[in-house]
């Protein structure tokens, strides 16, 4: 009796695990709430519609610089950026501080970003934000 309570219990446990680890990521889900991150940390800079300020803030609309480098996109969150970059052939030069969000919002806001005004990207998953920490 107690070996089969012990052996039931080994098999609803490792369900349990194998469920977890198939879940998918929800990009819906994820550029929804990134939505929320860019309005409160985003907006005044990049603009409602990720236009950007001509020669002063970079557009993230249509962003050639956004989607060439996700790596990149994640550590200028996490640390911030400082120095020239070009953007759809124009030159910025502002600095942009990092912003204290956690993985998931990272995730979320590069995902809302990176999937809205044009551009087309795959998803940001908090574990690779973790991995440029």
């Amino acid at each position: 009796m107690r070996r089969s309570i012990i052996v039931t219990l080994f098999f609803i446990t490792t369900i349990l695990l194998m469920s977890f680890q198939t879940q998918k990521f929800d990009l819906k889900a994820s550029i929804e709430r990134g939505k929320e991150v860019y309005n409160v940390h985003c907006i005044t800079c990049h603009m409602e519609k990720g236009e950007g300020v001509e020669g002063v803030f970079p557009p993230v609309a249509k962003a050639d610089y956004l989607m060439a480098d996700k790596p990149r996109s994640i550590k200028q969150i996490i640390k911030g950026a400082t120095g020239e970059m070009t953007v759809n052939g124009k030159t910025y030069n502002a600095e942009m501080p990092a912003v204290d969000l956690t993985d998931e919002q990272v995730s979320d806001v590069l995902n809302y970003v990176r999937n809205s005004w044009g551009n087309k990207g795959g998803a940001v998953t908090p574990a690779e934000v973790k991995a440029q920490r």
